[in-house]
């Protein structure tokens, strides 16, 4: 049996459009699909992970356009609050169900709807999201292709000292997560910021973050960036980590959208492609504005 077989959908969902599924495996639990209209078999896989409003709609909307033009589908989990309080840090034990296990289903599920290629994806987290997003990465290098981290409220330092969430020594809370630093150094990570997403509101702002990380979003950026390239560098590695601080943005993925080019940013970070007339547009188009999908025939809703 040839690789397209095996990746022919049993079902295709509908195209074109982002619709919101109910997983197989869980009636409780949904996620947001959209599958371009002319997707081949062995497609690419977006993920997009939504902040802590939990407002997964944003992203897929944002983002259906250039998964189109580039023929790759995209998919973002709902993190519920009473499932998955701890999403950010994968889902520790008593924190909630673990973040990074659901993903995996869920792309199973996807590739078996879509006949993606799920075997890595090209990851996507703005805020809170971002916090998954890098954590995910490091934790599971081989299943990330690239990664986005866009205005990530605090980081997980490539340190052996510090226990996770804060380095990467391992925590009987993960169990079965280990850090291997030769390996997620090597995932290609862009780092995306508003110059002044400098508030400290609705951040950890603990003692201890502070003084390893910084008081604000662009500080811990920054600081994180630099950590990880200086530990590629000591490890004889090419450091894979960039840091873009993006002129008059703050903390609003709206504004980011609107002004601070974030379509192309993304798709030049996660597909390689160059953004438009080789540099950020002054003023981007408008995204729609999000509206809640229509659930799909067939989905358990």
């Amino acid at each position: 049996m040839d690789q397209e077989t095996v990746r022919r959908p049993r079902w295709s969902p509908p195209r074109g459009r982002v619709v919101l599924r109910t997983a197989a495996s869980d009636p409780m639990q949904e996620f947001l699909l959209y599958v371009p209209s002319a997707a081949a078999p062995g497609a690419p896989v977006m993920v997009s992970v939504h902040g802590l409003m939990r407002d997964a709609t944003k992203q897929p909307v944002a983002f259906s356009k250039m998964c189109e033009e580039r023929g790759a589908v995209m998919m973002a989990p709902i993190f519920r609050n009473d499932a998955h309080k701890d999403y950010q840090r994968l889902g520790r034990k008593g924190r909630g169900n673990r973040a990074d296990s659901l993903l995996h289903r869920l792309l199973a599920e996807v590739a078996s709807l879509s006949g993606a290629d799920t075997t890595r994806i090209h990851l996507l987290g703005f805020s809170g999201g971002a916090q998954f997003a890098h954590r995910y990465a490091m934790a599971h290098p081989d299943r990330v292709a690239r990664v986005v981290v866009a205005a990530a409220g605090w980081y997980t330092f490539p340190d052996p000292h510090e226990r996770f969430p804060y380095g990467i020594r391992p925590t009987r809370a993960l169990k079965g997560v280990t850090f291997d630093p030769d390996t997620f150094l090597r995932v290609p990570v862009t780092v995306l910021i508003g110059s002044l997403d400098t508030t400290t509101e609705n951040m950890r702002n603990t003692a201890r973050t502070v003084a390893q990380q910084g008081a604000t979003r662009l500080d811990r950026a920054r600081k994180w960036v630099s950590a990880m390239r200086d530990a590629a560098t000591a490890m004889g590695l090419e450091p894979q980590v960039s840091l873009t601080e993006v002129p008059g943005i703050g903390h609003s993925f709206a504004e980011f959208c609107e002004r601070g080019n974030l379509v192309d940013l993304v798709r030049q970070a996660l597909f390689g492609e160059a953004l438009v007339d080789g540099a950020p547009a002054a003023q981007p188009r408008r995204e729609p504005v999000a509206k809640r999908p229509e659930p799909t025939a067939g989905n358990g809703r």
